[in-house]
């Protein structure tokens, strides 16, 4: 990509309001919110791979969270094709199954039952296809197979212009009011502009897609263990085999296929032990041999194989008051642990859609942009603390169920609340309540860092049991509250009593471990506890599934 020679005919260049570099999720669902705010908005969409996608075999990041499938489903009203040309998702789902073929008789944490709001699996082939005819059908101009040739940006409000081409056709030259980059990993404005930074996070992931079904539920003949779902549909839950220092992803996918990722902290379990099938293979045989017997009987259904050595990354910038801004993964990306992926291009672009807003009404963009950019550099520094040398718990299975809890909690009590009752522009809510929301971010990081030192301690009893998310009832209210529609001083109180909920589950969480683990008095343990001060648990019962108990008993399920 080169800087293009000032034009001498500025008048022969096709003008639109916005151009979005890349045609992928990112891009053609910001086309799509920008069509919705504006109906007379001209919006080019330029997208380097050829459509259609191939189904399937075509990107990771298909499993949907809260934000992400709200994003979807309401925001951008695709609920009609979310129904009927994808997978409904059964939730996460959690074994301790490492080196096991015993399903039955090891911790597994999940729902009996779905939870209220509902997420999609998402074939990112069927989607992304269907999202590029839907632009279209919408007025919105897509142009597949195009490569971006030159992009000048420009500094002193004037239009930007951007040189593309056509599979080797004509260039042609288009300017915009704005332009977004949605290209991904080619980051072609961060690149341009210097932008990019390293991750503290340096796991790796390998990946591939096998085309049929991989039934979870028939790992295990024992009619108890079956019976602890309401349906035997586990294999719709977004399943995670884990283990110290890594764990596996299963997720269905509408075409039939199944996507299967391994995701590790190289410290523990080097790339080298895994970038090729027949290598995932066999560390798969060593550490979750149910799975690796499954793929031996498929290995000729093999759709594609992808490893990334480090895919966490970071970026100086993604909005700007010079009308540019960076989507989805060509600003930054945290870790496919807990699909955070299209929650992010859902928060992104409602930021980017709201700049444009302010623009197109005339309005100054200055301290709006700064203002966005922290917020959303907030967001990205308080979900990556969830991640960040945390891969040595996964193996834990006393303490990384109430990680989860916990990670949840945070999750449908903050970001998911702020995005569902449409406060994320709101610069005077977020005003109101910014000492609660700082005091959660600021919690959360003395919590991730007190679970790695328990963690340390624990004896991590792997009891053959079912902590069931289903049966916890502020967790499902939790989880339902989502859909509430709030006024402002509703917002507010809600927020504020999250903050307290918080603090009481981490009480809990400092409590149990210090009962188990006199001896756990570190600096991480002195630190939460300074921090919570004469904070103390939940009055009307605890929060936290009950302690561990032996191997030896085996209830069916253990609710809170």
């Amino acid at each position: 990509m080169q800087d293009l020679t000032p034009m001498t005919d500025p008048a022969a260049l096709a003008r639109h309001d916005v151009i979005i570099l890349g045609g992928g999720l990112a891009g053609l669902t910001l086309a799509l919110q920008l069509k919705q705010r504006f109906d007379d908005i001209d919006v080019l969409v330029l997208e380097r791979r050829a459509h259609p996608v191939p189904e399937a075999c075509h990107k990771v990041g298909e499993s949907s969270v809260e934000i992400g499938a709200h994003y979807f489903q309401h925001v951008l009203g695709l609920e009609p094709h979310l129904k009927s040309a994808q997978l409904k998702k059964f939730g996460f789902r959690f074994f301790f199954s490492e080196g096991r073929r015993d399903l039955e008789n090891v911790t597994e944490l999940g729902a009996s039952r779905p939870l209220p709001v509902p997420s999609w699996q998402i074939d990112r082939g069927i989607f992304e296809n269907f999202l590029g005819q839907e632009v279209q059908r919408r007025g919105i101009r897509f142009v597949d197979q195009a490569l971006i040739r030159g992009l000048d940006l420009s500094d002193a409000g004037q239009p930007h212009r951007v040189v593309w081409q056509r599979a080797g056709g004509a260039l042609h030259e288009a300017q915009a009011a704005w332009v977004v980059d949605a290209s991904g990993r080619a980051g072609l404005i961060k690149r341009k502009l210097g932008l990019e930074l390293e991750s503290p996070h340096g796991a790796h992931a390998v990946w591939f897609r096998i085309a049929d079904r991989i039934t979870l539920d028939d790992w295990s003949a024992d009619p108890a263990w079956r019976a602890r779902c309401v349906t035997p549909t586990r294999w719709l839950s977004t399943n995670h085999l884990v283990g110290e220092g890594y764990w596996v992803w299963l997720i269905p996918l509408a075409s039939g296929s199944h996507s299967v990722g391994i995701v590790a902290d190289p410290r523990v379990h080097p790339l080298e032990r895994m970038y090729t099938f027949e290598r995932a293979l066999d560390w798969l045989a060593e550490f979750q041999p149910l799975l690796a017997d499954d793929l031996q009987a498929k290995r000729d259904k093999l759709q594609d194989f992808a490893f990334f050595r480090r895919f966490a990354f970071d970026c100086r910038q993604v909005f700007s008051a010079q009308r540019w801004a960076l989507a989805g993964e060509a600003g930054r990306f945290l870790d496919p642990f807990y699909s955070p992926g299209s929650d992010f291009i859902a928060i992104g672009n409602t930021y980017i859609t709201e700049l444009i807003a302010r623009d197109r009404a005339g309005l100054p963009l200055g301290a709006h942009t700064k203002v966005y950019e922290q917020i959303f550099r907030s967001f990205y520094d308080s979900t990556l603390a969830l991640y960040t040398d945390q891969y040595r718990i996964f193996g834990d299975p006393e303490v990384l169920p109430v990680k989860v809890v916990w990670d949840y909690t945070y999750y449908w009590s903050v970001l998911a609340q702020l995005f569902f009752q449409q406060r994320l522009t709101d610069l005077s809510a977020l005003s109101h309540l910014r000492d609660e929301l700082a005091a959660c971010q600021k919690l959360n990081v003395a919590v991730q860092d007190f679970l790695r030192a328990w963690s340390r301690a624990s004896r991590k009893r792997n009891a053959p049991v079912m902590l069931d998310q289903a049966s916890v009832p502020w967790f499902v209210e939790l989880n339902r509250s989502l859909q509430d529609h709030l006024d402002d001083a509703a917002f507010r109180a809600r927020l504020r009593e999250a903050a307290a909920r918080l603090r009481a589950l981490a009480a809990e969480m400092l409590q149990r471990a210090r009962a188990e683990h006199p001896g756990l008095q570190g600096a991480e343990t002195q630190a939460l506890a300074a921090l919570l001060g004469d904070a103390q648990p939940a009055a009307d019962g605890p929060l936290l599934f009950p302690a561990p108990v032996e191997p030896s008993v085996q209830p069916e399920l253990l609710p809170a």
